[in-house]
């Protein structure tokens, strides 16, 4: 079962990515350039990633998944999932969901900014 060790270490392989500490020491967030794109958490004391998502198909995972993707906990619900990391989503669709979170992220950074990660 994917926990938030392994999410870190498959995060942390993208352009770009860092790992900081901005809302408390205990809670790990990912960030691709200046924003975030996975907030490493829990939901009623179980491991969880809050994660972007295309508010289009958002309602497909809750829906697929309903007792373990959630609507973004402090987040734009339209826009954000918290995924509990309970083994109801296999792991290659938590990885998809972090994927799909990073590149929804990346595309929104400023020119600059992705030419920096770029090498440009």
């Amino acid at each position: 079962m994917i926990d938030h060790a392994r999410l870190m270490e498959y995060g942390l392989k993208k352009p770009g990515t860092s790992l900081k500490y901005p809302f408390d020491p205990d809670l790990p967030v990912l960030f691709v350039g200046d924003k975030m794109f996975a907030l490493l958490g829990t939901h009623q004391g179980i491991p969880s990633v809050n994660l972007k998502c295309d508010p289009d198909n958002v309602w497909i995972v809750r829906q697929t998944y309903p007792t373990a993707v959630l609507p973004g906990y402090h987040m734009n619900k339209r826009h954000w999932n918290t995924v509990v990391l309970n083994g109801e989503v296999p792991d290659t669709e938590v990885l998809d969901m972090l994927e799909e979170s990073y590149q929804l992220v990346y595309r929104k950074l400023t020119r600059a900014v992705k030419e920096t990660i770029n090498g440009g």
